[in-house]
């Protein structure tokens, strides 16, 4: 199931949602050679991706994890390092995985940002990205193999989308049936989402490497980020913006919860 947008209206244009949105676009299209030079793909996840092993020392120098025909991300002791949980956030690793990031910041974003004001919802979002990172680092301390995505901070983002607005109906499409959409309440596509994620997690904790289970996908960060973003979303909220916001939804969906 795939959300494509949400009955819940906003109060302002939420332009640093769309500042977000625009920047994972320029890095992908700029930096990362919008997926179709493998050489700049390959280096920007290798010096800008999160590697956990060259954060924590637990990964010897000189590792090589493969990243293509004739390409490896060799693990070093750069100082550039200890940004990585920042610059991995603006990176992507293909079509998809942008995409579908964006989708999802698309349809949650606007709301959450509108809940909190613009400058509170960009703090919010960096940190629940940085507790979404450590929380991978955490699970997998010597990893020698870049992570790069916004997904951990975006899962902070439903997090608190769940908090503030479990009862909005989320318009969902089910892939090859992208022409039916059907509207489920967003408490029951977070929580569906989140267990997908803890249930993707499981073999990591039962020892088994991200890589040699063949996912690909940090669900432990996805999992960090959105418990993240349910603790911290109160502290973020402004209180009068979420009453103005709930009796304009109402206005507009009277027949909603």
């Amino acid at each position: 199931m795939i959300p494509i947008s949400d009955d819940n209206p906003t109060l302002r244009t939420p332009w640093m949602t769309y500042l977000i949105l625009a920047t994972l676009g320029v890095v992908w299209f700029r930096i990362q050679g919008a997926g179709f030079n493998g050489f700049a793909l390959a280096s920007s996840v290798c010096n800008l991706g999160m590697v956990p092993g060259e954060l924590t020392g637990l990964a010897p120098v000189g590792l090589g994890v493969p990243l293509g025909e004739g390409l490896a991300c060799v693990v070093d002791r750069e100082s550039i390092n200890l940004w990585t949980p920042l610059t991995s956030m603006f990176l992507h690793g293909g079509w998809s995985h942008i995409l579908g990031n964006a989708l999802f910041l698309w349809v949650f974003g606007n709301n959450v940002e509108d809940s909190m004001g613009r400058v509170r919802f960009l703090v919010f979002y960096v940190l629940c990205g940085l507790i979404a990172a450590a929380t991978h680092v955490f699970l997998d301390p010597g990893s020698p193999v870049p992570t790069v995505g916004a997904s951990g901070a975006i899962s902070g983002v439903m997090g608190g989308y769940l908090l503030l607005y479990p009862r909005v109906r989320v318009n969902m499409i089910l892939p090859p049936f992208i022409f039916w959409r059907f509207p489920l309440p967003a408490w029951a596509v977070l929580i569906y989402w989140f267990i997908l994620q803890v249930v993707g997690g499981l073999p990591q904790l039962m020892q088994l490497r991200p890589e040699v289970s063949g996912s690909g996908v940090a669900f432990w960060a996805h999992i960090g980020g959105f418990v993240a973003g349910v603790v911290l979303v109160k502290l973020f909220e402004n209180p009068e913006l979420v009453r103005v916001r709930t009796r304009l939804r109402h206005r507009y969906h009277p027949y909603h919860p």
